[in-house]
């Protein structure tokens, strides 16, 4: 590797910024917990007000006024918590057993309070002997509150985004 691009590569994710390395820690955090399928764990990471999104359209920023395969606030994303641990839907009784991997982490802004960071996700569910593989570009807006790194949004951007979608039984 160059110097020049060692030096972007640090720029994209300055390790001598300890958000930056809380923020991915928080993302790996995320993952893991999503994986064990500790849902309820996982709704602790989030800021009040954060909105989790799956848009249909990868190139969409506006997502209010958009379709979107998720588009949750506080209140429907613990609505589906309820759904995928009360063991009363069909993505409770079969959920899928699951991997992922997450990686590449970028920088892409930075403010006061709050850090943005996309990477790559690729995600193996396993359900009903079917395996899905799943793969995304990821974007998290991170903010830092006084309990710590929270997620105040997740945008999960498939891509295979515009194919059918079959109810998968795990979160993205």
């Amino acid at each position: 590797m160059t110097t020049e691009a060692l030096d972007t590569a640090v720029a994209e994710l300055p390790l001598d910024d300890p958000r930056a390395l809380a923020a991915v820690s928080l993302i790996w955090r995320e993952a893991h917990l999503l994986d064990s399928r500790r849902y309820e764990e996982w709704d602790g990471l989030w800021a009040s007000g954060g909105e989790y999104v799956v848009p249909i359209d990868r190139e969409a920023t506006d997502f209010a006024s958009r379709l979107n395969l998720v588009y949750d606030d506080d209140r429907m994303r613990r609505m589906r918590v309820e759904r995928l641990t009360g063991g009363f839907s069909i993505s409770a009784a079969a959920a899928a057993r699951t991997v992922r991997s997450v990686s590449r982490f970028v920088v892409t802004g930075r403010e006061d309070d709050a850090i943005e960071v996309c990477s790559a996700q690729i995600l193996v569910g396993y359900k009903r002997e079917e395996t899905l593989v799943l793969a995304a570009d990821v974007t998290h807006r991170i903010v830092f509150t006084e309990d710590g790194p929270r997620i105040a949004r997740k945008i999960v951007r498939l891509v295979n985004s515009e194919d059918a979608v079959t109810a998968s039984g795990f979160l993205l």
